[in-house]
């Protein structure tokens, strides 16, 4: 079968069991089994696919009907212009995180950092921050063992393996070194709304990844406060929220000693990150 009618029988079948992305699916999907480009499938369309290609391909397809992330089937995601490696233990890399990238990004730029990722996943954060700050360094931390394998590879695959150090640890019982700048992009979505997610998101990618308990909240609160001990004075700490949240998390970085510098909105203008500095020294009580 040539390429074009390959594309569109599988772009077919997805937008008959309403995959709203059927046609751009299709392309990814298929690019990636072929180890071209999507501009390679539309120069040559006319080029016959081999049965091999074709068996893997409807396989894929019949992944995707059933609702897995395109990232997952094809074992990666476009982040900061790289292709981040990505399983079911983390998180799909979103376009809204680059945003928090782009301001310490230029708040940073020429200066020499210690940079904590508190929840690093496939580790698109840190490494994103490393790419462009050539001399600055970095510690990622993850409770998922196979989360930091995966950011491991990432960080190969990238050449800051030297920069960037990725462990296993529960945050809450990390007790090593202090940071310039602290990053994070916690569990955010209340309990009561994950089953408002779509099934691309609740049914495959990680539960714990997701699940802020009660109001969202919890491991936000929790970052805040391990960020007491860990960042240096005037150090920045940088944490990616979740809807209507702003006000709330706000409120609980001032009762701990952080001063906002800066809020950066998505593309449907809701606040989405909030960067803000150490001022002062915040005891919690026991």
């Amino acid at each position: 079968m040539i390429l074009e009618n390959t594309i569109k029988e599988a772009s077919k079948l997805l937008k008959e069991n309403n995959i709203p992305s059927h046609e751009l699916d299709a392309e990814v999907i298929l690019s990636n089994l072929m180890g071209v480009t999507r501009e390679f499938l539309t120069v040559n369309n006319s080029l016959n696919v081999t049965q091999k290609v074709i068996k893997k391909y409807n396989l894929a397809i019949a992944r995707r009907i059933k609702r897995e992330p395109v990232a997952y089937i094809i074992g990666q995601k476009e982040f900061w212009s790289e292709n981040f490696l990505v399983n079911k233990t983390t998180l799909v890399p979103r376009p809204e995180t680059e945003l928090l990238i782009y301001k310490l990004i230029d708040f940073y730029k020429y200066k020499k950092i210690n940079i904590l990722d508190i929840g690093t996943g496939s580790g698109c954060i840190l490494l994103a921050l490393l790419k462009e700050l050539r001399n600055s360094r970095g510690t990622g931390i993850d409770i998922s063992s196979e989360a930091i394998k995966i950011a491991k590879i990432n960080a190969k695959k990238l050449n800051l393996f030297n920069k960037a150090r990725f462990v296993t640890f529960d945050f809450k019982e990390f007790k090593i070194g202090k940071f310039d700048l602290i990053v994070s992009n916690p569990p955010y979505i209340s309990s009561r709304d994950l089953k408002k997610l779509t099934s691309d998101i609740i049914k495959f990618e990680p539960r714990g990844a997701l699940d802020g308990g009660i109001d969202g909240l919890d491991l936000i609160k929790k970052v805040i406060y391990k960020s007491t001990y860990h960042l240096k004075r005037n150090g920045i700490l940088a944490l990616e929220i979740g809807f209507g949240q702003y006000k709330k998390v706000s409120e609980l970085l001032k009762h701990c000693g952080f001063r906002e510098i800066s809020k950066e909105y998505d593309y449907k203008r809701n606040v989405r990150c909030i960067i803000s500095t150490k001022v002062n020294f915040f005891k919690i009580k026991k």
